[in-house]
């Protein structure tokens, strides 16, 4: 399906290098303004839905929030089951909504459905960290005032939210009301046939447990129907502007909270801040939720709104310091890069216990579960930008390491199979063709292992904890695989899935078995640096697991004689045994209507074609690119490339890097536009579901491994820049070996700049470039 000329849709938000903006209010649209402006800190996550309600279109709105991590495990009903089959499915819970403050003018409440609306202005600030909302309105009875709502969930303080709401009238006098609450009563996401949404309905997931107002809190307390995990929500509030007011604390069902009444005459403003929390037993001591809730409240109260703001923008100082792309020429695709990157912040886990889902937590699509995502497109921008972060990703899989091997016992193999889609590490996928079978995740984690370790030259963690992940999943490897006789002997991987779901339950899948022959490489070598240089921890090790020697050595000879299906007469890489010998699917007579496939049709349909959802040979192009001469890359990328669909959002910047690489930087640009701004202008119409961190990772990595062609072989770093002539520059920031280097693409020279360490050495093109404290910047012409 060769890519037609990519047209930019008609902004559906103004262009704005640092914020995101909407000057009406969008009824028709509000849910996919729900998702784009939701606020997060990879704890807590909340929809940017309206704090007094949504009262337009039913449909139109689904009021999130969600804790990383948290979630509850339904029992899976399979009408035909199979030994090995998981029998539960976690999925990440829309939690108590504690963003409800609805206000009254007179006798009037406060919605955009009633009344007047005379100005509508709602922003987020990606500097300073908010969500602000300003809104003129004057009532049914003629009431005139103005609202200012600020939100934030806190960068510095897991636990902690806030929302500050400013009225001010501007003819009105009379009584006005804020009811501030809370409602533990979430409605179930519905049942759908779309398998990115998940399996919604049932009963409600959280159960009540405590209702009550303790002092200046109010608390509800629940718990999950199926995992038993507490939960604890609170809000508190302060009160500025009056001395003047009544309030009265409220009780209703699952909605706790206080209603404040107050006198305004105009030109009078007054203001409330309330203080959320979320402590759940999930991660913390559930005897010590009441404690810690207490704690947090306390701080927060001390340190006010005000602060809690400046300590938001003081974090985000910091990330953009280390995270910034800058493009001149293109304010669409400035203000695209940015928001995505913003949006990686507020969705990844950074304790070591969380992950980041493929909707982040701006919504329910695909259960808040984790998948390859993480390691193949969100871990190099943390490990580029945010090192700590990635860190605490790779922490993530150690911690589950224990589950990982559990499952790949069930699968009746050696060693540990990390599961394809999963919350607390264990498999989740009740579709195996398209799940348990894509393997390759065991290569892939392998993989993220050895780029964090090398661009950051962590050691420590390789010796404590990646070693072991990598010795295990590539015993897994030898185990599944075996050697061949009818392939002269080769070493074959049967019955795998790729990274292209619409191939499934292939013998030899070239990416796979290209990444395993990578990680079985890494393996031995690591085995090779663990037994001289670090003998404690390499007898630690293999003791645990009882390692031999001559699993090691099978390794090594494993990757030796890999076999990786090629095609001498086309001379490109078959992406398995039997993919070139399908029919190719007729996109000609397929209409417009009929994508994503998988909608459509069934999968065997599918699967009998030569037809691909995403890049899976065209990844390993790019993964592996020291494996690949350039005329290999252009010949199997133009093989592929018109078979490919991208109905996976992941697929358009994999193309993109690729078409930059064999130098087609016109198809690169189309396809990093398209991947850029996938949801700020809703190029798959789903983004109402929740947003596409892969895809918002890889509008990152189009840039940096795409544009400017930087890659890491061997652990050395390496630059090939080539600007889009849409640009006039473009600049962004990597870390390497705890070294800030700057790089600034113009249009007849790169520039160099070392911001922070002593020293730093990579090469541009062939050249060597050696920047020191002493000659912080080289400028290199093209």
């Amino acid at each position: 399906m060769k890519m037609k000329a990519y047209v930019r849709p008609e902004a559906l938000y103004p262009y704005r290098a640092w914020s995101l903006a909407e000057e009406a209010y969008d009824d028709e649209n509000n849910q996919r303004s729900e998702s784009v402006f939701a606020l997060g800190n990879g704890y807590i996550g909340m929809r940017g839905n309206f704090e007094e309600g949504y009262h337009g279109v039913k449909g139109n709105s689904v009021t999130g929030n969600y804790v990383n991590g948290f979630y509850d495990a339904k029992p899976i009903v399979y009408p035909e089951g199979a030994y090995g089959y998981p029998s539960r499915n976690q999925s990440m819970l829309n939690v108590t909504n504690a963003q409800c403050i609805e206000l009254s003018v007179g006798e009037d409440p406060f919605h955009l459905n009633t009344g007047r609306v005379i100005s509508f202005k709602r922003e987020l600030d990606m500097t300073r960290g908010f969500l602000w909302r300003q809104v003129e309105w004057e009532s049914p009875s003629g009431g005139h005032v103005r609202l200012n709502f600020h939100r934030i969930v806190s960068l510095e303080y897991k636990h902690l939210a806030a929302i500050q709401v400013e009225i001010e009238s501007i003819n009105y006098t009379g009584d006005i009301s804020f009811h501030s609450f809370m409602d533990g009563k979430i409605a179930e996401a519905e049942v759908t046939d779309d398998p990115r949404l998940g399996s919604g309905g049932g009963e409600p997931s959280l159960i009540l447990e405590q209702l009550e107002h303790q002092g200046e809190l109010a608390v509800l307390k629940q718990h999950t129907r199926h995992t038993g995990f507490k939960l604890l929500t609170a809000i508190s509030h302060q009160l500025a502007g009056t001395t003047a007011f009544e309030s009265v604390n409220t009780k209703d069902g699952e909605k706790i909270g206080t209603e404040f009444t107050l006198k305004l005459a105009p030109g009078e403003k007054v203001t409330l801040t309330k203080f959320i929390s979320y402590h759940t037993s999930k991660n913390e001591a559930g005897q010590e939720l009441e404690k810690q809730t207490a704690e947090t409240h306390h701080m927060a109260s001390g340190l006010g709104f005000n602060k809690l703001l400046s300590g938001q923008e003081a974090y985000l100082e910091s990330f953009w310091q280390h995270a910034d792309v800058e493009i001149e020429g293109d304010p669409a695709l400035q203000q695209g890069i940015r928001f995505n990157a913003f949006q990686l912040l507020q969705s990844v886990g950074r304790d070591g216990k969380t992950n980041i889902g493929a909707k982040g937590l701006t919504g329910e699509g695909y259960e808040g579960h984790y998948f390859w995502d993480t390691e193949m497109y969100m871990m190099p921008f943390f490990t580029y930008t945010q090192p700590d972060i990635a860190r605490a990703l790779m922490d993530f899989r150690y911690a589950t390491l224990d589950k990982a091997r559990s499952r790949a016992e069930v699968m009746s193999q050696k060693g540990a199979l990390y599961p394809w889609r999963t919350i607390d590490g264990e498999e989740n996928s009740a579709y195996f063709p398209a799940g348990t079978a894509q393997m390759h995740i065991n290569a892939d984690v392998a993989y993220a292992i050895k780029q964090y370790v090398q661009a950051t030259g962590d050691e420590e963690f390789l010796v404590n904890k990646g070693a072991e992940i990598l010795f295990e999943t590539s015993r897994f490897w030898v185990d599944l695989g075996h050697y061949n006789e009818a392939k002269g002997g080769a070493f074959c991987i049967d019955d795998v899935t790729g990274p292209d779901e619409y191939t499934a339950i292939v013998n030899n899948n070239t990416y796979t078995n290209l990444m395993v022959q990578s990680q079985l490489n890494y393996a031995w070598e690591t085995a090779q640096l663990l037994h001289w240089d670090y003998p404690e921890a390499y007898e630690r090790i293999r003791k645990a697991i009882g390692l031999t020697e001559e699993e090691i050595e099978d390794w090594r000879e494993a990757a030796s004689r890999m076999f990786v299906p090629y095609d001498e007469q086309l001379g490109i890489y078959a992406q398995d045994d039997t993919f070139l010998s399908k029919k190719k699917w007729d996109f000609e007579n397929t209409p417009e209507d009929k994508y994503p496939l998988l909608l459509h049709y069934h999968p065997l349909v599918i699967y009998r074609h030569q037809v691909l959802k995403q890049a899976d040979t065209v990844m390993a192009l790019f993964l592996l690119s020291e494996k690949f001469t350039l005329e290999e890359k252009i010949r199997n990328y133009q093989y592929y490339e018109p078979l490919t669909t991208h109905d996976s959002s992941l697929s358009p910047c994999i193309h993109s890097i690729v078409s930059a690489e064999i130098g087609d930087l016109e198809g690169a640009y189309a396809y990093f536009d398209r991947t850029v701004r996938m949801d700020l202008d809703d190029i798959n119409r789903n983004a109402k579901d929740g947003l596409h961190t892969a895809a918002m990772a890889g509008s990152w990595m189009s840039i940096v491994n795409g544009f400017a062609g930087m890659r890491l072989t061997d652990g050395s770093l390496s630059f090939s820049p080539a600007l889009p002539a849409q640009w006039e520059s473009c600049s962004f920031r990597v870390m390497y070996q705890g070294q800030l280097l700057k790089v600034c693409m113009g249009r007849s020279e790169t520039s160099y700049t070392l911001l922070e360490g002593d020293s730093v050495s990579f090469k541009h093109k062939e050249e060597v470039v050696a920047l020191t404290g002493q000659e912080k910047t080289v400028v290199i012409q093209s």
